[in-house]
């Protein structure tokens, strides 16, 4: 079916013990906390709910995805029926927030920069490197600051809530990197998987009180839109290139090129509160003998004393997979964004399960620049003020673990070109 993968190309992660003290403690801390029964009945809630939700997405797909044009939610924010599917799909399509030909503009300026600075940009993966190690191009301050990605960001950002109002709406900058993906090139490196770190979530006490709920026997009730107490989570617990330091509202794109289905784009899982919670829950559970019943939640058992966290590791991203997650129907439930041009934005909420697109079958480079959308906080503060420092003195930001000096390649703009609004948004007035 269109918008969906062709032949599966990416790992399983079967279930095995880890003897990892880190691991151990997390769990043990969770049952200590809410106990066998309580982990029980929201892991059959789950699984119930998600019968219904994959069966939704198998018979939509991507049709399920909203599409809104950015002129008219600039003008009028996004309508309660939008809305309202944002916060059940987890995703948007913002059309137009940068004008086409800007965008066209932008990604023949970026090829020229990288051109010229060939030699000491660095990508990866090492075989086939389209994600450029590149941070502050013209192209992407360009891109970060337009007035309308501001206002865009913004009203992502209050989507969420915070009830102890020592967070706002009002965007910070998070630098991120770039990619330009070629034609014909497969990439297998970003599989199914959920960023804002790993096994944070369930070791790190902040953390895993956002999900207080779910592990409580109430995953009904959890509300995956709350500010109040995951502004605090660390979910940078193990430090590496994967785990971002700041929280991200929304993770995103800007798209510089066309891009489709099969045409090195991006797969979301169109849902966030219950496929969040399954895989919160997995680590709790074993899988039955029989393979015909896995599929029936009720013939999983509660697994107290082993430690088995199925695509858990700690310096990667959450991964995901069908013999791992089996209730997520991973195969028929992962789906293409829609066609894309350039100036598009795709954004999805940061409990997201997404992929880089495996194949990309088109005739001209897939190129976007990540932007996301990130509220002031007070840990976003703190690094954005360090990363304007280290982007003052020239140097890449600390969560991207460059050691290239960006001032030095040739053609570097810096912040020359940044209105008030955007001085505010990268950390000038903090």
């Amino acid at each position: 079916m269109p918008g969906r993968v062709r032949q599966w190309p990416w790992d399983e992660y079967p279930q095995k013990n880890i003897n990892d003290e880190d691991f151990r403690k997390a769990k043990e801390a969770i049952i200590r906390e809410h106990g066998a029964e309580a982990l029980r009945k929201s892991w059959i809630e789950v699984c119930g709910r998600l019968s219904l939700i994959t069966e939704d997405i198998s018979v939509n797909g991507n049709k399920l995805i909203p599409i809104v044009p950015a002129d008219i939610v600039l003008e009028e924010g996004f309508s309660p029926e939008v809305e309202q599917r944002i916060r059940e799909t987890g995703c948007v399509v913002v059309r137009g927030v940068i004008p086409e030909p800007t965008a066209r503009q932008l990604y023949s300026d970026l090829k020229q920069y990288v051109s010229d600075n060939r030699s000491q940009i660095k990508g990866w993966p090492e075989e086939s490197p389209s994600m450029l190690q590149l941070y502050n191009s013209p192209t992407q301050h360009a891109v970060r600051s337009h007035p309308n990605q501001l206002r865009l960001q913004c009203l992502l950002n209050e989507l969420w809530h915070d009830h102890t109002e020592r967070t706002s709406s009002e965007p910070l900058v998070y630098l991120d990197g770039v990619r330009d993906r070629p034609p014909q090139q497969p990439f297998l490196g970003l599989g199914p998987h959920v960023d804002a770190g790993s096994l944070s979530r369930w070791l790190d006490p902040a953390y895993r009180r956002s999900y207080s709920a779910v592990f409580g026997g109430k995953s009904g009730e959890w509300d995956c839109w709350d500010l109040s107490v995951r502004q605090d989570a660390v979910q940078d617990l193990f430090k590496a290139p994967a785990h971002s330091s700041v929280f991200r509202a929304f993770q995103g794109w800007t798209a510089l090129t066309p891009s489709g289905p099969h045409r090195g784009s991006i797969l979301l899982y169109p849902n966030v509160s219950a496929v969040m919670a399954y895989v919160l829950l997995r680590p709790f559970f074993c899988p039955p003998e029989d393979p015909m019943e896995v599929m029936d939640a009720s013939k999983w058992s509660f697994d107290e004393t082993g430690c088995s966290f199925p695509g858990t590791m700690k310096d990667q991203s959450q991964r995901l997979s069908r013999t791992s997650h089996p209730h997520l129907r991973l195969e028929e439930c992962l789906v293409h964004v829609p066609e894309i041009m350039p100036g598009d934005t795709v954004w999805w909420h940061s409990d997201v399960c997404h992929a880089v697109d495996p194949e990309h079958e088109g005739s001209e480079n897939a190129s976007v620049v990540y932007v996301a959308a990130c509220p002031t906080t007070p840990t976003t503060k703190e690094y954005v003020k360090q990363q304007l420092a280290d982007t003052l003195a020239g140097f890449q930001p600390k969560d991207a673990n460059g050691d290239l000096k960006e001032s030095m390649l040739a053609g570097y703009q810096g912040h020359a070109s940044l209105s008030e609004e955007a001085r505010k948004a990268f950390g000038y007035y903090l």
